[in-house]
């Protein structure tokens, strides 16, 4: 019986990356321009929900660009090079984000929902990208909401979003990069959660009054 056509396509991309990682290690010059045309769109698309700033954005891929031919010696082959190319990216994106000035930002405190003396939620946390659609936006218009009510949170709780739920690392490997144990990555993100909630339940706030 013949193999189905995404394992076959599957082994192909695996003996690609073989090969371009041999070239890689052999000095190609070739291969590095092979390897940032086939990594550039997605790093560039991590950087910018990383960094929101789109200069920020092209200098972290250019970072992580040239971290990775440096380390391309390094690269231990357990995971796919993409994925190797994905963490040095973030990582590039974290570095630059903490290099820069801060800017004034909200207090997470006055994003996280109230409490009614009961002790229950006043305004109930919600899972933020599967509301928005419940609530009859088209997907593009769901996605820009979470956008814009992602840059109303502070900084770390953003980037805990964006790491964990956006580009989907795993606890372990996202507390790792941003400097903080588990249990804290934990919280933070479980406050993050709430407080994005919160952002577009206020956004969406000034249309249903309008209504």
């Amino acid at each position: 019986m013949d193999d189905p056509p995404a394992i076959l396509a599957d082994g192909e991309a695996r003996r690609d990356e073989t090969e371009l990682l041999s070239r890689l290690r052999a000095g190609d010059n070739s291969a590095y321009e092979d390897l940032v045309r086939e990594n550039i769109a997605r790093m560039l698309a991590v950087a910018r929900r990383i960094t929101r700033n789109e200069d920020d954005a092209q200098e972290a891929v250019q970072d992580a660009f040239l971290s990775a031919f440096r380390k391309i010696g390094d690269f231990d082959g357990r995971s796919a090079l993409s994925t190797w190319m994905h963490r040095i990216v973030v990582n590039a994106c974290l570095m630059k984000l903490r290099s820069k000035r801060r800017r004034p930002e909200r207090s997470i405190e006055d994003m996280l929902p109230a409490f009614r003396e009961d002790g229950h939620f006043a305004r109930s946390p919600r899972d933020s990208v599967a509301d928005v659609r419940e609530r009859g936006l088209e997907e593009l218009e769901a996605r820009e909401l979470v956008e814009r009510a992602l840059d109303r949170l502070p900084e770390a709780h953003r980037t805990v979003i964006v790491l964990r739920d956006i580009e989907e690392l795993d606890t372990a490997e996202a507390a790792e990069m941003l400097g903080v144990s588990v249990d804290a990555l934990k919280q933070r993100l479980h406050r993050a959660r709430l407080a994005l909630s919160r952002a577009i339940d206020e956004l969406m706030e000034p249309a249903h009054g309008g209504a």
